[in-house]
């Protein structure tokens, strides 16, 4: 039987401006940043929300072939620039702060906070094009 869901990724352009970004501008921590020369430099890199170590984020570089044909690849790329992809949600004690902070630090913002029958919620994206949410539950 499963026991833990560990790790959730989203495909990056470019894993060194995705780890600006996630560090940066949305104050997440490097969990993991590993290169394996044995398989064509692949880099494994990862993120987490302070104080929760037991998930992170796993930001994936889109391969090429053999992986993925060019054409998907390009494909996954047009998906990510459309905002289809992503997917993750986070959680604040204060949606508009938050909102404030990361506005402030660049972050662009699809929707503005705004009361839903669950609370406060605000939705981002990542400079890969990654839809991201955030609420503030009531």
């Amino acid at each position: 039987m499963l026991k833990q869901l560990t790790h959730t990724q989203v495909w990056v352009k470019d894993q060194d401006e995705a780890l600006a970004f996630y560090t940066e501008k949305l104050g997440l921590e490097i969990r993991e940043d590993v290169t394996v020369p044995e398989m064509g430099n692949f880099r494994w890199l990862s993120v987490g929300v302070p104080g929760q170590p037991d998930v992170s984020i796993t930001l994936m570089a889109v391969p090429g072939p053999p992986v993925f044909a060019e054409e998907t690849r390009e494909q996954i790329f047009a998906l990510l620039s459309k905002g289809a992809a992503g997917g993750l949600f986070f959680t604040t004690d204060d949606c508009q702060g938050s909102y404030e902070e990361m506005k402030s630090r660049g972050v662009e913002f699809a929707q503005e906070p705004t009361e839903q029958p669950y609370g406060l919620d605000a939705g981002f994206r990542d400079p890969s094009g990654n839809h991201f949410r955030m609420a503030q539950s009531r």
